[in-house]
């Protein structure tokens, strides 16, 4: 144990300017996606129940910046800072304030929120990943398939599976890997596969030292270490987050990190910032129970 705690889990060096705690205040927000916006050195949040994405600064203060008819619930969001894009991943789990039915990608101004695309596709698009080249590799846990979106809008299918398919939330948290291919956690199993872009039907299992049941966010480090977030929204996992390494090719990977349980509920999704790794937890637990809350918090590993 002691071993494992003197691994470094941020990934990136400390800054003095950025919080290890944001404790964000905003009406009823339940933010369920995070990332780091580069050009405003800020954080950008999704919204379950009002199906926006949102800045967050380090003081906690919120400005919505995405705000469409088209999404009841938004969830997994990621900036590309290169082409000036803010994407986020939309459906409608009937929490939402607006209810349509709608699931998708939507593709939007980094700077002014400005629709760029609508791209309507799967059951309940929940994450994605996005490759140098602006693709994204999104994923749908109330189906059988992986689906890709490219920067022009237009949506294929990278691979379909009936190891993909279950009865519950099945592929969840997903990233993108410099070495050519894709990590996706099946939420309810725990299991990791590694998806090869250049033959995504050839997909592989990971062997792991232990299962990610209920696998919810995932973020691929600087240094090469992947962290997890598992939460109990909907399976057996353990609110916590994780680490993991691998020494070949993430064929298997161990875990070499741990915090459990995180001090914060139902964390979902993590962003990786110059700061280091933080993990959201957008009290989902209270809006699924019938509830709301005004508060969320966006934590330091």
């Amino acid at each position: 144990m002691a071993a494992l705690a003197s691994v470094a889990v941020g990934g990136t060096p400390a800054h003095a300017h950025t919080s290890k705690v944001i404790n964000g205040t905003a009406t009823a927000l339940h933010p369920e996606g995070v990332a780091w916006d580069p050009t405003r050195h800020a954080f950008l949040v999704s919204s379950v129940k009002h199906g926006t994405v949102s800045v967050v600064q380090s003081d906690g203060t919120v400005r919505t910046l995405v705000d469409d008819a088209h999404l009841a619930s938004t969830f997994g969001v990621h900036v590309d800072a290169r082409r000036g894009r803010v994407l986020v991943a939309y459906g409608d789990l009937g929490l939402g304030d607006r209810k349509n039915g709608f699931s998708g990608l939507g593709i939007f101004d980094l700077h002014t929120g400005r629709v760029l695309h609508l791209v309507d596709f799967g059951k309940l698009a929940n994450d994605f990943a996005l490759d140098p080249e602006g693709n994204a590799y999104v994923t749908d846990p109330g189906g059988d398939t992986l689906y890709t979106v490219d920067t022009r809008g237009r949506v294929s299918t990278l691979v379909r599976s009936p190891r993909f398919a279950g009865t519950g939330f099945t592929l969840n948290g997903i990233v993108w890997h410099p070495g050519g291919y894709l990590l996706v956690v099946r939420y309810d199993t725990g299991t990791l596969f590694r998806v090869p872009l250049c033959d995504p039907s050839n997909f592989s299992e990971v062997r792991l030292d232990r299962p990610l049941v209920g696998g919810d966010g995932m973020a691929l480090r600087r240094d090469g270490a992947l962290a997890v977030s598992t939460n109990s929204i909907g399976s057996t996992g353990e609110n916590a987050e994780q680490v993991l390494r691998s020494s070949d090719g993430w064929a298997t990977a161990r875990q070499v990190w741990r915090s459990a349980p995180w001090p914060d509920p139902t964390p979902t999704t993590l962003a990786v910032t110059p700061s280091g790794t933080y993990a959201l937890s957008g009290r989902l637990d209270v809006l699924i129970s019938g509830g709301t809350a005004d508060t969320f918090t966006i934590r330091r590993l």
